[in-house]
């Protein structure tokens, strides 16, 4: 049965409305939430809009508002509000100034979207006379670009929700890309969940189907005129290709158009056939129209209210009550419950009704459905009344053939049993078993399983421009999910942002080219479970890891500019002096990752000049000045000392900076005559290392031994390969080290010796590196969404000042790390946000020098952001006295993920800031009685919320509390039902509460009678509130009259309470008999001595015979003291007694009868009546004589007549005079007065005349017949 669809639930109560307002005047929306607290956004043109000079924000409690000043005609256009999953779209239209007043838009609200931004729900437009509108139509977007190339789905525009008055029109519009199709789709357009539209076309509906060939775009509508309320409901529409299939539900609401006054009776007899005009419309050649009294039932229903005895339980089977109601309710039933299609419903319920019937074939039938569950196996079964019979299986009238191991058809004795293995959703359909002329039907429907989450969606941090995939693995393939950002649903109708891909139980969420706006959680939803993820956006920036720096080279030596960049994917540029640098095969321009290399080989003078990288799209230049250096030899003469050349003042050179990893080459050009020995040395220290000081020189080595502080020592570098090696030659001595690492740094002696003398120099190296991963961070006042992050600068920072720190953060069970800075933080702390409450994260943290970025820190503690509770609702005073205040409140509205600890309650005096606890600890009661206060002072309390976080937000009494007991009257509020006489049974407790008021707590007396209470039987409690009498088991001497008195000083308040034991009654006294006639007995007896304290509400009689004295009730609540039992059986003897009864119950004795009483027999005396004899005697007479005959010869001949007589008369046959008694041809008959002459093979000579005689005592008769035998010629 089709259900209807449900609208969704909106969550405001008054949504803004478009309005016409003139340039220079301001423009105010107002909305309305269900509920106070709830966040609202303003939206236009889906940018939110902040608090300016432009435009006012506004929100008290429920109420919303969006004020926009001096509006011009820039401010026209599109805006919108968004609650929660609600959005509300409405317009703002400029007029020229003083050509019109504001004046409101149109009456009916916008159609709110719980869907995308952009996505509305379709209105539809009444139109006179039934004739279709364009703004009837439920398209959703206007007419727009083409099919994109790549659609998700065979749909470029699903049909949307549509809303029509009776009477009106409504298009549903399908636009279908059919770039990529062969042949055209296939379109079916269902109502409810299997009524084919197509067999319902003609007056009020109508499909039509197009084809655009500039956009490639197929066009199907469903087309409704003269909307009726049975129209309502879900619709869906199937498009179907060679190798694809979609499917899009959508909702039908028809609004009635006729008020409770308007029903006009005769309109619903008229013609429904009849359009404007009175011309006749035909529809299927039906030339009469349909009178509709279904219309009349509808309509009266909105007259009268619904009768609430008549309203269907959701449990309800609606075809159990169909089954067994008349005919004639069908249509109110299938009004009551929400059937629109009356025809499927008769067609469905004309099988039910045919299923009843009494089958010769089937002994046990199909059930009329089942339900599986999605991946499980089902077995239908019936049992036939012949065991050699076989069946067919029909699936939606379709024979199943044995395919695989999906059907499996079983046939044992009687059973025939066919077995569904892996049901799936294309199982879900209607069933037959047929055998011969009969068969059975079922419906079978697949439940679907939850979907659940296999793997989540990771956070994502991108650059703006850059693509975003999010990935999530659900449990089942092809399920369907829903993706949602922020709350709202995405959909591919909005300008095709948003691509969704299904790959097996993959799905995927893409944008192309992220922006700004695109920055938010993303969500993805199941039927068993939801993904969160966050996306941050970041415009794009570009850092430099290392920068290219100065070089000087020698001739023919290669030059290397290298810089590394955060951005794999830049690329750039190469300038020499500010023109670009074309690569040939001496200049050579590289990038490999993040690294972008110059190189250039055999350098010459030509080639010094400023060298620049500039990466595209940014504005970066980076920049670096390459040094020729010429190497000048004068002459010496022979035997010239060994001399160093180089360009270092005061014979200390520069220190040398090489980073970690890269070629270190110290070329020293030497001279001397003879060539001189060139020795490498390198200095070794040891001692206390001073971190920021140059290096030690060679004067310096040899003060060592006055200095504590430092020691030296030297290694010799000799070897000629490997990582480190000396390569001299006649001219110079080239030092290198491959791959220089951190204990290459130091200080390097470099020695020339010949005999004329010698020369030295120190070269001090510094190797730069990447710094020390720091260590792990350390997480604190962690938040609602919000945590602050702390850690200490690495150990070894690399031969360069840290420039700054990259943190990362990522979710406990998830791989991937999300950066959360771009630009580089100095601090060593940062307060991290924008994270989910009640989600695990971890964090860790990159140093960055000059050199680059170290490895990662370990990861932090893993910690999970949760936010204090909200503030206690309602709090309130509920009592004072003269040292205690009684206080209750109610939970907060929000709780969080951190759930609630309890409760602490602190006070302070009036003016004063210093807040004292109330109670030491949390406590988790509502409620809380602070004690030991000062009597007179005046005092403000306030509660909080406690959590793991933390405290929340405290509410506060509104006004100051005295501390000073009010003095109020006594009362006694005495409970109506104590008002009456009460009344109790012997045994039972009494337990009497009566409350009262009055301050200071009054003084409480209980008498009876106007005598104290006396006795342990009864007790009394008292509290502040109320006063209890209370007895343990009531005795019939506790009834009576109590009263009660309140008073405090002068002042009293007092009330009477009447108390009746009740008991059983004593037995009926004196029970005798009066008088016995016939079958009656009369019995009498006097009222019982105790009456148990209350009034008999009567008397039992019963009887019982004197052999099996069983007893019988003859008369109950009987009132009389007298009676009389009859109907006894005669000769028996009886024994009576009787019960008095009360309100407790009948008494547990009797009064019986001493002495049986019997009833006796009367004496009888039986006299025969006197009859006169009648004569039956009669003479024979024939009733029906015998009858001439011709018989043929040979064949067996019977002659018959009947006679009555009596006595029974003698019967005697003759031939011609002679007795055929004894002759043995004839056989003669008599049966009941019919006599028969058999005669057998008559011949010629039998023919004559024959004679039957009848003859008894009172005469004789005869009859005769002529035979006569004719011989065959």
């Amino acid at each position: 049965m089709p259900e209807p669809g449900k609208k969704p639930v909106s969550a405001f109560s008054k949504k803004p409305r478009s309005v016409e307002v003139a340039a220079g005047s301001p423009a105010v929306f107002e909305a309305e939430t269900e509920r106070a607290g709830v966040k609202v956004r303003w939206q236009r043109a889906g940018s939110d809009i902040s608090p300016s000079d432009k435009y006012g924000l506004a929100a008290e409690g429920t109420r919303h508002t969006l004020t926009v000043r001096d509006v011009g005609p820039a401010d026209q256009g599109s805006y919108a509000v968004i609650a929660g999953s609600s959005k509300v779209k409405f317009d703002l239209k400029v007029l020229e100034a003083g050509k019109a007043e504001p004046v409101p838009g149109p009456a009916s609200a916008p159609t709110e979207a719980p869907g995308a931004p952009g996505e509305a729900l379709a209105s539809a437009t009444e139109v006179e006379g039934g004739s279709p509108s364009p703004e009837g139509s439920s398209s959703a977007a206007p007419d727009g670009p083409s099919a994109p190339d790549d659609p998700i789905g065979l749909f470029v525009m699903r049909p949307q929700d549509g809303e029509v008055t009776v009477g009106g029109s409504i298009t549903f519009s399908a636009r279908v890309a059919g770039a990529s199709l062969l042949k055209p789709p296939v379109v079916k357009w269902f109502k409810g969940k299997w009524v084919d539209l197509s067999s319902k076309v003609g007056q009020h509906l109508q499909l039509h189907d197009t084809y655009d060939r500039a956009s490639k775009v197929y066009l199907f509508e469903l087309h409704i005129t003269d909307a009726q309320t049975t129209f309502a409901g879900g619709y869906r529409c199937e498009v179907s290709t060679k190798d694809k299939f979609d499917s899009c539900n959508f909702n039908l609401i028809v609004h009635e158009a006729i008020g409770p006054g308007d029903l006009d009776l005769r309109s619903t007899f008229r013609r429904t056939s009849l359009a404007g005009g009175g011309r006749r419309i035909s529809d299927s050649h039906e030339d009469a129209g349909t009178l509709d009294f279904s219309s009349l039932l509808r309509k009266s229903s909105f007259r009268t209210p619904r009768d609430p005895k008549l309203e269907a339980p959701v449990e309800e089977d609606v075809w159990e009550i169909l089954r067994h109601a008349p005919p004639s309710e069908y249509e109110r039933i299938a009004f009551q419950h929400g059937i629109t299609d009356l025809r499927g419903m008769l067609k469905r319920l004309k099988g039910i009704k045919r299923d009843e019937k009494k089958s010769t074939a089937f002994q046990k039938k199909l059930q009329p459905a089942y339900q599986v569950s999605k991946g499980h196996k089902i077995r239908l079964m019936v049992e036939l009344a012949d065991p050699d019979a076989e069946v067919k299986w029909l699936k939606n009238g379709q024979e199943i053939q044995m395919s695989g191991s999906k059907y499996i058809f079983e046939s044992i004795g009687t059973k025939r049993m066919l077995t569904i293995s892996q049901c799936s959703l294309a199982d879900d359909a209607a069933y037959q078993c047929v055998m011969g002329g009969e068969k059975c039907s079922t419906e079978l429907f697949v439940k679907e399983p939850p979907v659940l989450i296999t793997r989540p969606l990771e956070d994502q941090l991108v650059m703006v421009g850059q693509r975003v995939e999010f990935e999530c693995e659900v449990s089942e393939e092809g399920a369907q999910v829903k993706w949602l950002k922020d709350g709202v649903e995405l959909t591919r109708e909005e300008t095709f942002k948003y691509r969704f891909k299904k790959d097996g139980q993959k799905h995927h969420l893409i944008i192309n080219e992220a922006t700004l706006e695109d920055a938010g959680h993303y969500a993805l939803h199941t039927s068993g479970g939801q993904a969160l993820a966050e996306l941050i956006v970041q415009e794009k920036k570009l850092e430099v890891y290392q920068s290219i720096a100065d070089l000087t080279v020698g001739a023919k030596d290669q030059a290397v500019f290298k810089c590394e960049v955060s951005d794999e994917n830049v690329r750039g540029v190469w300038l020499k002096n500010g023109k670009e640098l074309v690569p040939d095969s001496r200049i050579k321009v590289s990038h490999i990752g993040r690294v972008h290399k110059l190189t250039i080989d055999d350098v010459t003078p030509a080639d010094e000049a400023d060298y620049s990288f500039v990466p595209e799209g940014f504005a970066c230049n980076l920049s670096a000045k390459l040094h020729f250096m010429e190497v000048k030899i004068d002459f010496v003469p022979r035997q010239e000392p060994p001399k160093i050349h180089l360009d270092c003042p005061g014979r200390k050179p520069d220190t040398i900076v090489v980073v970690a990893g890269n070629k270190l080459r110290l070329d020293v050009p030497i001279s001397g005559d003879p060539a001189p020995t060139v020795i490498w040395q390198k200095t070794i220290t040891k001692g206390n290392k001073i971190p920021a000081g140059p290096a030690p020189d060679a004067d310096a080595a040899g003060d060592s031994g006055a200095s504590d502080e430092w020691v030296f020592d030297r290694k010799l570098l000799c070897e000629t390969e490997g990582r480190v090696r000396v390569e001299t030659t006649k001219d110079r001595s080239i030092f290198t080290v491959e791959g220089a690492e951190k204990e290459d740094e130091g200080v390097y002696v470099v020695t020339v010796k010949n005999p004329v003398g010698e020369d030295q120099v120190n070269l001090t190296v510094k190797v730069i590196d990447v710094p020390d991963a720091p260590a792990a961070p350390k997480i604190s006042n962690v938040g609602e969404d919000s945590c602050t992050v702390k850690w200490e600068p690495p150990a070894y920072d690399g031969g360069q000042p840290v420039l700054g720190y990259i943190l990362e953060r990522k979710k406990k069970k998830s791989y991937r790390w999300m950066r959360l800075n771009f630009d580089l933080l100095r601090e060593l702390s940062l307060e991290a946000r924008r994270m989910i409450e009640g989600v695990v994260y971890e964090m860790r943290v990159y140093a960055v020098n000059a050199v680059g970025m170290s490895r990662p820190s370990p990861a932090s503690q893993p910690f999970m952001p949760i936010g204090p509770p909200s503030e206690p609702t309602h709090l309130a005073v509920e009592d004072v006295s003269d040292t205690t205040v009684s206080l209750k409140w109610r939970p907060p509205e929000r709780v969080g993920a951190g759930g609630l600890d309890g409760y602490s309650l602190e006070y302070c005096r009036e003016g004063c800031s210093e807040w004292v606890d109330a109670l030491r600890g949390l406590t988790e009661r509502t409620t809380m009685l602070v004690k030991d206060l000062p009597t007179g002072a005046r005092l403000l309390f306030r509660v909080r919320a406690h959590n793991v976080a933390g405290p929340g937000a405290p509410v506060t009494t509104k006004e100051p509390v005295t501390v000073q007991e009010i003095l109020q009257r006594p009362r006694l509020q005495l409970p109506r039902h104590l008002r009456q006489t009460i009344q109790r049974k012997v045994g039972e407790p009494v337990n009497l509460l009566i409350p009262f008021q009055g301050k200071p707590r009054p003084q409480v007396t209980w008498t009876k009678e106007g005598q104290p209470l006396a006795g342990e039987e009864v007790s009394i409690r008292n509290s502040p509130t109320d006063t209890i009498l209370f007895i343990r088991a009531a005795r019939r001497a506790h009834s009576g009259t109590y009263q009660v008195t309140l008073r405090i000083e002068n002042m009293e308040d007092k009330a009477e309470l009447v108390l009746q034991v009740v008991d059983k009654p004593s037995p009926p006294q004196d029970i005798r008999v009066t008088e016995t006639w016939g079958f009656n007995v009369a019995l009498e007896w006097k009222p019982p001595q105790d009456d148990g304290n209350t009034e008999l509400w009567g008397y039992t009689v019963q009887k019982a015979d004197k052999r099996t004295m069983e007893w019988f009730t003859v008369l109950e609540h009987y009132r009389r003291t007298h009676c009389v039992v009859s109907e006894l059986v005669i000769g028996n003897g009886y024994y009576f007694r009787v019960f008095s009864h009360n309100t407790v119950g009948p008494s547990d004795r009797a009064a019986t009868t001493k002495e049986p009483v019997f009833i006796p027999k009367p004496a009888i005396k039986y006299e025969p009546p006197s009859y006169k004899a009648l004569d039956f005697s009669e003479a024979p007479s024939f009733t029906r004589p015998l009858v001439n005959r011709s018989v043929i010869a040979g064949y067996n001949t019977t002659l018959c007549c009947a006679v009555r007589g009596s006595p029974k008369p003698q019967i005697s046959w003759f031939k011609n005079g002679l007795d055929l008694g004894k002759d043995a041809r004839f056989r003669m008959f008599s049966k009941q007065g019919v006599l028969t002459l058999e005669i057998r093979k008559p011949c010629p000579f039998d023919g004559g005349v024959y004679v039957c005689r009848a003859t008894n005592l009172q005469g004789e008769a005869q009859c005769e017949c002529r035979l006569e035998v004719r011989v065959p010629q």
